[in-house]
């Protein structure tokens, strides 16, 4: 699955990449247009080693990190912590009444076995188009997201001491932060998205069983 996405990554990473080096040169490109801009190629090497820095730093927020920087949560951050509770009952596709019959008549009670429930339905469905498209959108926003907030430190910082333009270092600091919760709130959706899918397609097979 993390295959699949793996090019888009990349991609975020190079427009990245391009929009740091135009920002670094921004001084250059002033002055002498397209050639100074050309010219300044030669002072990719800091770039270069903020988006290594930024690469490796990334390799080093497991699952769990994301998950709490994408959920703002530090305990019990993933969705189906409170798939039971709280997002399984705001989805209009889902027949909590028929969920809850075919489990006794009682939902789990801590968010520990919401999640625990929730990854055994998951693995009942997980080879369904639906569930692999959300799982799949979801993988990606959550890569990117912890990409962005590392972008934010990596990126951001070097831009305050390679661009001489205090304001154009800032506005810069500002598109990054705009990127994170961007992409930090899409990747919540996709989240909750795949949690509450995951939900009503084991509701549908659960109402065709009993039907």
């Amino acid at each position: 699955m993390k295959d699949q996405t793996r090019w888009q990554l990349w991609l975020t990473i190079a427009a990245n990449f391009a929009l740091f080096y135009g920002v670094a040169q921004s001084d250059a490109l002033a002055v002498s247009g397209i050639k100074g801009l050309l010219v300044g190629a030669a002072n990719l090497l800091p770039v270069g080693l903020a988006l290594i820095v930024t690469s490796v730093a990334n390799g080093l927020l497991n699952a769990a990190a994301k998950a709490r920087l994408v959920f703002l949560r530090w305990h019990f951050a993933l969705p189906g912590h409170r798939a039971f509770s709280r997002h399984g009952p705001t989805d209009p596709r889902i027949d909590m009444s028929r969920l809850k019959d075919s489990l006794g008549d009682t939902f789990p009670r801590t968010p520990g076995d919401e999640n625990r429930l929730w990854y055994r339905f998951y693995k009942d469905v997980e080879s369904e188009t639906a569930i692999l498209h959300a799982h799949r959108e979801f993988l990606f926003t959550r890569d990117y997201a912890a990409f962005s907030f590392l972008f934010l430190f990596g990126f951001g910082t070097a831009a305050v001491f390679m661009v001489q333009s205090l304001r154009v270092s800032l506005i810069y600091c500002a598109v990054l932060l705009l990127q994170f919760l961007v992409v930090r709130h899409s990747a919540a959706t996709y989240g909750v998205r795949l949690g509450t899918t995951v939900l009503a397609r084991h509701a549908a097979k659960t109402v065709w069983i009993s039907g």
